[in-house]
């Protein structure tokens, strides 16, 4: 049984075409900002102005939109600042905790000590559309807006205003001073469009979790401290008047002594976000990747850190390549992988994320960050709905890229994604299951969420591939990133693309899995043995169906193996072992509790029988799923 499952992973992945979104009559809206900010680096506090021209490529009249208002949120008494204090379970990164008078620990927000020096906020003045005043209020973290005149249908309008905000003291993923040191992380900064779909709405408020937005082009000027290195989205088009690393070989920057500041303009074509960094002592590393993408690295001039992220850097490569190889091409020409933040949080072109960690640790949150470039940045799910999605499949992909290029695959392990596996495990044992489909701001604690966005989602695409083989599996992601990029896929998306690449019937298994909180639980129930013939009786416990894969080892350590259909599916996977004998039984109906079948041994000895000796099946109880003779 050792390493079975290494020998799954060497399959190859046919390449395909890149597809619009395939889906009859699919829109999404465009947005355009220009935006001119100044930065005072001695308050935190910016200015600007934003022009957006904004596209309704809906067959809807629209006569209200949504802007998102992030940094209101680090405001003592905000929404955010609420959940802090109702949840079980709250951000350890974003509480204190002290003793009250009754010596017991209690936990105090972060946000509810914040000095109004101390505080975020985003303010939106001088709001226009095509010239003319609107009518707008503030509810939290969204700007509610009437329009002067109703967009139609296929008609764009230009929204122009001033902005001002107050970069917060870091609390989470956004702020100043960091613990480590890096003076700005600056994203979700700005006055954001909130996203019109087919679904309506998604003016969602800024409670700490996801995020979601509308694909456009970004042309934002940044002024700020001269002495400062700024690392962000998109493309820097003064490099040779800026220097700090970026400017062409052989050209050399000089910067009067008299001029106090720097404006840094940066385009990012075809985004839905911008984010950045910056520090007066940021080291800026650049070295190229695959298809010459620039891959950028700005972390503080810290000796203590210094030698693993230069180490960082060749490992950075490879992660790109191994995603470009096994979803698709990453389509532009940066990656930034900037120190700041709480932890570690993706954006478009660029990843913020703590700088003071060993190497694997350093190496593993990159992979991470960079993964959802593909997953949330290029498929863009609308992840505060379906951040299973997200989340789960690039943890996937992520603990898949470290397990081959840290070279762990010739460990004595059965299953490198044994870790989400365990997370699902311990959930279910808790009783904390919800189902996936919950919205990722509804979720009763941050254990059960983050269980269930990066393990339970995770283990969908780990568990799909014992349903559907490793080949089909992997083969999906690709075509899914090809049919489905710059665009939003929903999970029936995936689902679909699955099934065409399989031929496999799977609606039972993306309801039961994300819409339900049924656990799949199979057991031997019986074996008799007479001389030569077996008589096996199998049993579901669980409510959720699946295919099984029955081992039988013999005590001369040869072995054969039964494949079991889930009738649902109308399918029939292909043997995962091709060196080892297989048989395709009756398959299975799920409404029968229990299941029987016959074989004989030819005279061998029975060693051992086991159901999925992959383990990549979430069998909620695998003490039943094996017996020894």
């Amino acid at each position: 049984m050792k390493k079975l499952i290494f020998l799954l992973f060497t399959v190859s992945v046919s390449s395909y075409a890149q597809h619009k979104n395939p889906n009859p009559g699919y829109w999404q809206q465009h947005v355009d900002y220009k935006m001119d900010v100044t930065m005072d680096v001695e308050k935190f506090q910016y200015s600007g102005t934003q022009e957006l021209v904004y596209t309704n490529n809906s067959n809807d009249t629209l006569k209200k939109v949504f802007c998102h208002l992030y940094f209101n949120a680090f405001k003592p008494g905000s929404e955010m600042d609420a959940r802090l204090t109702s949840i079980s379970d709250p951000d350890k990164r974003m509480v204190k905790s002290f003793k009250g008078a009754d010596g017991i620990e209690k936990k105090q927000s972060k946000i509810a000590e914040l000095k109004p020096t101390e505080i975020g906020f985003l303010n939106v003045v001088d709001l226009k559309q095509d010239g003319v005043a609107l009518k707008n209020k503030v509810v939290g973290t969204i700007l509610e807006v009437e329009l002067a005149k109703p967009l139609l249908p296929k008609a764009k309008t230009t929204f122009t205003m001033k902005f001002n905000g107050q970069v917060p003291v870091m609390v989470r993923r956004a702020g100043r001073n960091s613990e480590e040191g890096v003076a700005l992380s600056m994203t979700q900064w700005y006055p954001k469009m909130a996203e019109f779909d087919f679904e309506g709405w998604h003016a969602d408020p800024y409670i700490g979790r996801e995020f979601h937005g509308v694909w456009g082009n970004f042309d934002v000027k940044l002024t700020l401290d001269k002495n400062y290195t700024v690392g962000a989205t998109g493309y820097l088009q003064n490099k040779n008047e800026i220097g700090h690393g970026y400017q062409d070989a052989g050209v050399n920057v000089s910067i009067p002594k008299k001029q106090k500041t720097l404006t840094w303009h940066f385009v990012a074509p075809n985004v839905h976000d911008f984010a950045w960094g910056a520090d007066p002592n940021f080291i800026h590393d650049k070295v190229l990747g695959a298809n010459n993408v620039e891959l950028h690295f700005f972390y503080k001039n810290d000796p203590s850190i210094i030698e693993n992220w230069k180490k960082l850097q060749p490992e950075t490569v490879k992660l790109l390549d191994f995603f470009n190889k096994n979803i698709g091409n990453y389509p532009y020409k940066q990656y930034s992988v900037i120190q700041g933040g709480d932890g570690g949080m993706e954006y478009a072109m660029c990843t913020l994320i703590t700088g003071k960690r060993s190497l694997p640790s350093l190496i593993g949150v990159t992979a991470h960050e960079m993964a959802h470039m593909w997953f949330q940045h290029l498929l863009a799910t609308n992840e505060s709905k379906h951040e299973w999605m997200d989340e789960g499949f690039t943890s996937f992909i992520s603990d898949f890229a470290v397990n081959q290029i840290m070279d762990k695959k010739n460990q004595e392990d059965e299953n490198p994604f044994q870790s989400a596996y365990n997370g699902y495990y311990y959930m279910v044992k808790k009783n904390g299951q919800q189902p996936l489909s919950t919205h990722a701001d509804r979720y009763s604690d941050n254990m059960n969420y983050g269980i269930s966005a990066y393990n339970k989602g995770s283990v969908f695409i780990t568990q799909l591939a014992y349903v559907i083989g490793w080949d089909k599996t992997l083969e999906t992601l690709k075509r899914f990133y090809h049919d489905f990029s710059f665009s939003h896929p929903t999970p029936n998306d995936f689902k679909r693309t699955a099934e065409r690449v399989s031929g496999a019937v799977l609606d039972w298994y993306l309801v039961d899995w994300t819409q339900t909180t049924n656990t799949i639980d199979y057991g031997v129930k019986n074996v008799e043995v007479n001389q030569n013939q077996v008589n096996v009786t199998l049993e579901r416990i669980g409510q959720m169906p699946m295919p099984l894969d029955v081992l039988v080892i013999y005590e001369d350590e040869s072995s054969e193996t039964f494949y079991i259909p889930n009738t649902l599916m109308r399918y029939t996977k292909a043997n995962p072992y091709p060196n080892i004998s297989r048989t395709v039984l009756n398959g299975w109906d799920w409404a029968y509790e229990t299941y029987n079948f016959k074989f004989d041994t030819k005279g061998k000895k029975m060693k051992t029988l086991v159901i999925d000796p992959t383990q990549l099946m979430a069998d909620v109880n695998k003490a039943n799923n094996s017996k020894d003779f």
